[in-house]
């Protein structure tokens, strides 16, 4: 009799470390997971130098997205250092898009106005094309050592030579500037004019 309650009080025991251990790897996975959350926070564009309406819309975008974050172990990044590459600027009359690429083609950055934060007439505006242009600038120089690009320009939107500007202005040496717009050698049957 004396033996199984001895026995059973080992197994109980035994439980009740493996739960210790158990709510003691819990503990030390979070705590990981925090550090590894402020580190990705630390590596972001700087927000100090944006205006203060891009800056709280960026924010905003960051707690949403700590907020879906589940608890899994994430998989360890592989650094890649790209020196030189290339940026590719879609200005159309609605909207500007800026994409930092390395020399292969692999993007390493991208912003639009969008994102920014603007909205409507605004997003085609040259001013818009700066502010994300600094907002791609500075996150491939800051995860991927960009230098050096060239430039290709696409679309005849007003965002196009602030966009280029702005590449120059934020640290990157431009080697080339080209225009890939896409012109018709008398190709499709352009539009019927326009009655006002």
């Amino acid at each position: 009799m004396t033996e199984e309650k001895d026995t059973q009080n080992n197994d109980e025991i035994k439980k009740d470390e493996v739960s210790n251990q158990e709510a003691q790897f819990d503990v030390e996975e979070n705590e990981n997971f925090e550090v590894e959350e402020n580190v990705s926070q630390k590596n972001g564009p700087e927000l100090e130098e944006l205006p203060e309406e891009v800056r709280k819309k960026l924010e905003s975008r960051k707690n949403d997205k700590s907020e879906k974050k589940s608890y899994k172990k994430k998989k360890k990044k592989v650094v890649r250092k790209a020196n030189i590459g290339m940026a590719f600027v879609n200005a159309t009359y609605n909207n500007t898009i800026v994409t930092l690429t390395d020399v292969q083609g692999n993007v390493l950055s991208w912003a639009s106005a969008g994102i920014a934060g603007f909205k409507g007439a605004k997003k085609s505006t040259p001013y818009a094309a700066s502010i994300i242009t600094r907002i791609a600038v500075e996150k491939a120089r800051q995860d991927y050592g960009l230098e050096e690009v060239s430039a290709f320009i696409k679309g005849v939107g007003t965002g196009r030579e602030s966009a280029v500007r702005a590449l120059n202005a934020n640290g990157l040496y431009i080697n080339s500037i080209k225009d890939i717009t896409p012109i018709p050698h008398n190709g499709c049957r352009p539009k019927k004019p326009r009655r006002v």
